[in-house]
C-alpha cells in the first residue's frame, strides 16, 4: 500500500516556474513509476509525465515537452515536477500517481493517487 500527498501547487503568472512535490508512504516506493496526471475543468485526465523506478527513464507529454522536468528522490520517497514557461493552458489540478511496470501512460494503469494539487496559471 502507498499512500501519496500533493503539495506545493498555487498561482503563477505565465511565463514563471512552479515546482510541485508528492510525498510517497511506505517501504516500496521505488517499486513503482511515478506519474503526474492533471485535469482541467470540464476536461480528461491526461498524462503529464512519467518516471521510471530508478529515475533513469522519463516519458514527457507533447504539450509539456521541454517546459517540464519529472524527477524523483527514492531516500526521500518523493516525487517531483518543475514546470517552467508555464501557460495559461497549464492550468489544472495536478495528481501524482503511482503504477507497477514501465511505461504506463494510461490512467487506469495506475494503482494509487495523490489527491491533487491546484495550478492556475494568469495572463
Amino acid at each position: 500500500q502507498v499512500q501519496l500527498v500533493d503539495s506545493g501547487g498555487g498561482l503563477v503568472q505565465a511565463g514563471g516556474s512552479l515546482t510541485i512535490s508528492c510525498a510517497a508512504s511506505g517501504r516500496t516506493f521505488s517499486s513503482y513509476s511515478m506519474a503526474w496526471f492533471r485535469q482541467a475543468p470540464g476536461k480528461e485526465r491526461e498524462l503529464v509525465a512519467v518516471v521510471s523506478y530508478g529515475g533513469d527513464r522519463t516519458y514527457y507529454a507533447d504539450s509539456v515537452k521541454g517546459r517540464f522536468t519529472i524527477s524523483r528522490d527514492n531516500a526521500k520517497n518523493t516525487v517531483y515536477l518543475q514546470m517552467n514557461s508555464l501557460k495559461p493552458g497549464d492550468t489544472a489540478v495536478y495528481y501524482c500517481a503511482a503504477s507497477t511496470g514501465w511505461p504506463k501512460v494510461a490512467a487506469v494503469q495506475y494503482i494509487y493517487w495523490g489527491q491533487g494539487t491546484q495550478v492556475t496559471v494568469s495572463s
